[in-house]
């Protein structure tokens, strides 16, 4: 009977640059079963004097203990919602806000925003219908992304016979209505700060500058949260991360696989805190003649 060598892995984080290297266990391991089967070679059970050793893994990932798995195969059947998510939200960010924005900047080209802003319409539906519009649109260029791109993933995957249901990583229906919250509270708020952005075009050439800000707090996330796992980052990087509220569906499904609701749900509350400011921001804007100037100017007093 071969001797078994028990491993207990201590897993910190699910990002990429969280995996824990297993080279420097599989060079003991193989110099160990090369020393052993030297002084076995005699033996008749050749399978044995080539693997004298078992090796029965228990990695420790954020106070679950898991049995017969490394890390490493933790973090691939995480990938997938380590990087779908946050590139799908990047990309729908970046393509719906550019649309509002560009929007703006082409009704000021046309002259067709004065005729919109004579009709007898309140500037608040005026703005909730823009941002709403974009939404959904937005969430359903995402559930179409989403899909292609979770394919697109698995064709490079190879095919596991380990099933992370079994150590309780899966996600209930009410997990899957705090995702879809977050996500379009994330958006709805991108598009608010695109809206507000969009107000300071002056025509569709300028507007497309003004999609830069949104595109880097989009990207910056996106990179943060693919690369390394929220709890194993340094406390201002996880102020700063926690501030743009693009990044919270970025985390929320990895947060409640391991039943961290207080960081989702916090973040949904700070998320729509600031969509709400966005909104009010905006609709101020419209209600002045700076919608049609681009200028906020100080009065001289």
């Amino acid at each position: 009977m071969p001797g078994i060598i028990h491993i207990y892995w201590i897993m910190r984080g699910a990002g990429i640059m969280d995996g824990i290297s297993s080279s420097a266990v599989e060079g003991i391991m193989y110099t160990i079963n090369q020393k052993i089967s030297e002084e076995l070679i005699k033996g008749k059970n050749a399978s044995f004097v080539l693997s004298p050793l078992k090796r029965e893994e228990t990695t420790i990932f954020k106070g679950r203990e898991m049995e017969g798995i490394s890390p490493n195969t933790i973090g691939q059947m995480l990938s997938s919602q380590s990087t779908t998510v946050p590139i799908i939200m990047m990309i729908i960010i970046i393509m719906a806000g550019g649309m509002v924005i560009s929007s703006m900047g082409m009704e000021k080209e046309n002259k067709t925003l004065e005729t919109l802003l004579t009709l007898p319409v309140k500037r608040s539906s005026i703005v909730a219908g823009k941002i709403v519009g974009s939404a959904i649109v937005g969430l359903l260029m995402a559930l179409v992304y989403m899909v292609g791109f979770s394919y697109y993933l698995q064709s490079f995957q190879q095919s596991s016979q380990i099933n992370l249901a079994d150590y309780g990583l899966t996600l209930s229906i009410a997990d899957y209505i705090l995702i879809g919250i977050s996500l379009f509270l994330a958006l709805f708020a991108a598009l608010s700060l695109c809206m507000v952005l969009g107000t300071f075009a002056k025509n569709y050439k300028s507007a497309q500058t003004l999609t830069v800000p949104v595109s880097i707090l989009a990207i910056i996330p996106m990179f943060m949260i693919m690369f390394k796992d929220f709890d194993t980052l340094p406390l201002m990087l996880k102020i700063v991360l926690f501030a743009i509220p693009f990044s919270h569906p970025m985390m929320a499904m990895r947060s409640l696989l391991f039943g961290n609701y207080i960081l989702v749900i916090g973040g949904i509350l700070y998320v729509a805190i600031f969509a709400f400011a966005m909104v009010m921001i905006a609709v101020w804007i419209f209600n002045t003649d700076k919608l049609l100037t681009g200028r906020i100017s100080s009065r001289k007093r």
